[in-house]
């Protein structure tokens, strides 16, 4: 027992200090860079990208991208195929949005649209905690990445971020998975056991548009069909800081 004390002692914390620390180079979900497209005359990205995430077309300037990080996976094959380097791996981790909308970047137009404030009238309900019920619809990646949340290194309850059991304890319902046909009414059973004021968050590209499911027999398009969505986090899987993060701002109140 003495031997084993020694030994945890001697590890140090393990807790991450840095919020939403930046990944490591070749990681993270693509953004833009400073250098131009080709345009359609080289359709590379476009034509690699596995969900048709990438639109890209020629304007006066040259190319004009537009890259859906909501149906993005993060395979990184559109950077890798990119020679005018115009798409680069990010390092962000602080990647949620509010809008559906939002989650659609350019080239042209490089405003960040999550550009959230914490509402000065009054604190949220949710302000020091916060209980999240996760429902998971087919993905087990995120499964994982949401119970990594609350390991020793990230150790989301430090932030006031608790999971529960039952959905009539829970604030937030966290949505995994591309939601199928067959998951449907268990979702919505589940958001109606829910108290008000209640939120829904989608975590991850399937329960953000169905990725790779979207427009099959299983309708596995996403959560926003279902259930008004409040935060999205975007990623295949999205990294834990993305969902501590998404979450503490449905937690802060955060508007747009």
């Amino acid at each position: 027992m003495l031997r084993l004390l020694g030994y945890l002692l001697n590890q140090g914390v393990v807790t991450s200090k840095d919020y939403c620390a930046p990944l490591e180079d070749g990681l993270g979900l693509p953004e833009f860079s400073d250098r131009a497209c080709a345009g359609s005359q080289c359709n590379e990205c476009r034509s690699v990208c596995p969900t048709g995430a990438i639109t890209v077309d020629s304007g006066e300037n040259g190319g004009e991208v537009h890259l859906d990080l909501g149906a993005c996976i993060g395979c990184s094959m559109c950077v890798r195929s990119c020679p005018q380097e115009t798409l680069v791996n990010s390092k962000k981790t602080a990647v949620a949005r509010l809008s559906r909308d939002d989650l659609v970047i350019s080239n042209v137009d490089r405003k960040v649209p999550l550009s959230l404030s914490r509402s000065t009238e009054s604190k949220s309900l949710f302000y020091r905690s916060i209980a999240c019920r996760v429902v998971s619809t087919g993905c087990s990646a995120c499964d994982l990445e949401v119970a990594a949340c609350g390991n020793s290194i990230f150790d989301m309850e430090r932030f006031g971020i608790h999971v529960v059991a039952s959905p009539r304890f829970a604030d937030v319902l966290l949505v995994t998975g591309p939601v199928p046909k067959a998951m449907h009414d268990a979702l919505k059973s589940c958001y109606e056991a829910m108290a008000e004021p209640r939120r829904v968050i989608a975590v991850g590209t399937c329960a953000t548009s169905g990725g790779l499911h979207r427009g099959g027999y299983a309708e596995a398009n996403g959560v926003d069909s279902l259930l008004p969505v409040d935060l999205y986090i975007p990623g295949c899987p999205p990294h834990p800081w993305s969902i501590i993060d998404g979450v503490k701002k449905v937690m802060d109140g955060r508007q747009a």
